[in-house]
């Protein structure tokens, strides 16, 4: 269900007849919002024409928190909230493509930049209300469309229909893509890629916190390519351990939603569609693990460092890391786990497309491979085997008991 679809055929053949209607026509022509309460009854007429659908995906729907508390009031919580990501500039792009081949009334230029803003205005606190109610899962948009469904497919796997065999999550947002924006809706990036799998009985004195049985809080650096389950081994590490998980990504999604002095200097910078500063990522990392560890509980970082410097500049700073585990899978299995619950096509494209991601993370890692095994902290583990033998290891190799 197409809600944008929805109001513009009944604006095409009421607007003339209805004087509503034609009031709304103009609303949306300028790129604003059409009323909060037409949108839900509009919805809600459609969902009662079609009562025997299996399920119902709803596109383009809600565009800010008053919309989304007025459908959970009126029709439902929704099952799932996914959040497609994409720069500020691709988006004025394919509107204006899309302006050229459809002709659509709320294409125009006037338009286009008016919905961008209120795009930008309302994505924030939007991300947000469903991230505190644990519905929302945001991907790279930014991409080749069938890499990105393929993630979706993955996605509505994962989260609505748990398998027994969990294949790898939905790729990670690579923090490069920041250099490119110019938008706040683009960076409010919840990593959601941690797959669903069954429980497996690990004994009862291995849930204890691993915190509480460390005399110094341990600081271990989690690296692996697209498709290696690293996601999971984090979140694992985090409900068995006490560990608490932490992204780049998500450090600076907190960031910009608070109201400190360095939040509203991010803020600006993204606005200026300026490259937020390596050394400011770095801050934020920096300023986690040291509140963390003054609190007494370690931290398993992911996809951390990306590169060598990033891991030089961290020691500089903090020293060094208590461990850092790499994921080790071929690049033939990175993408297979990437495409086996997609559910899309075999197109040789979108499958050079994934071989090329699994492939770049295997050259450049080599650097940082080379820095951590002179220190002796590596742990390479294979993550060929299945996700609980992986966990095993990764438990081995950090000194922690993995009783099951």
């Amino acid at each position: 269900m197409s809600v944008g679809e929805l109001l513009r055929k009944k604006m095409i053949h009421n607007a003339t007849s209805n004087r509503k209607w034609s009031l709304i026509a103009k609303i949306i022509t300028n790129g604003e919002l059409a009323p909060q309460e037409t949108t839900i009854t509009e919805i809600k007429q459609k969902i009662m024409k079609i009562p025997d659908a299996n399920g119902i995906v709803i596109d383009g729907f809600p565009r800010d928190v008053g919309q989304a508390l007025s459908f959970e009031d009126q029709i439902c919580t929704p099952d799932l909230v996914v959040f497609l990501a994409c720069t500020n500039s691709r988006l004025k792009e394919r509107l204006q493509k899309r302006a050229e081949q459809q002709g659509r009334p709320d294409d125009n230029p006037k338009a286009i930049d008016r919905r961008l803003t209120n795009f930008k205005q309302n994505t924030i606190p939007l991300v947000k209300y469903f991230q505190e109610r644990g519905l929302i899962v945001t991907l790279d948009a930014d991409r080749d469309e069938e890499e990105v469904f393929c993630d979706i497919s993955m996605t509505l796997d994962n989260k609505l229909f748990p398998s027994k065999e969990p294949a790898a999550g939905p790729s990670e947002l690579d923090l490069s893509l920041l250099g490119e924006t110019s938008s706040l809706a683009e960076v409010a990036y919840k990593n959601n890629e941690a797959d669903e799998e069954e429980e497996i009985g690990y004994a009862e004195g291995a849930t204890e916190s691993y915190c509480k049985e460390q005399k110094k809080p341990k600081v271990i650096f989690m690296m692996g390519g697209p498709g290696s389950g690293k996601a999971l081994q984090c979140e694992r590490m985090e409900e068995r351990f006490g560990l608490r998980r932490v992204t780049l990504a998500e450090l600076l999604c907190s960031e910009l939603q608070c109201h400190s002095e360095r939040g509203r200097h991010l803020r600006d910078v993204l606005e200026r569609g300026e490259k937020l500063p390596e050394e400011t990522l770095l801050e934020l990392l920096i300023d986690a693990v040291a509140s963390s560890v003054q609190q007494g509980r370690g931290l398993v970082v992911s996809s951390f460092p990306r590169d060598l410097r990033q891991a030089e500049e961290y020691e500089a700073k903090m020293g060094e890391p208590s461990a850092v585990v790499l994921l080790s899978c071929s690049p033939e299995t990175m993408s297979s786990r990437l495409q086996s619950r997609g559910r899309c096509s075999s197109s040789s494209d979108r499958e050079n497309a994934l071989q090329k991601r699994a492939q770049s993370f295997c050259s450049d890692v080599q650097a940082i491979i080379a820095h951590y095994e002179r220190k002796t902290l590596l742990h390479t583990i294979d993550a060929e085997q299945s996700p609980h033998e992986v966990f095993a290891q990764i438990c081995q190799a950090i000194e922690y008991p993995a009783t099951y």
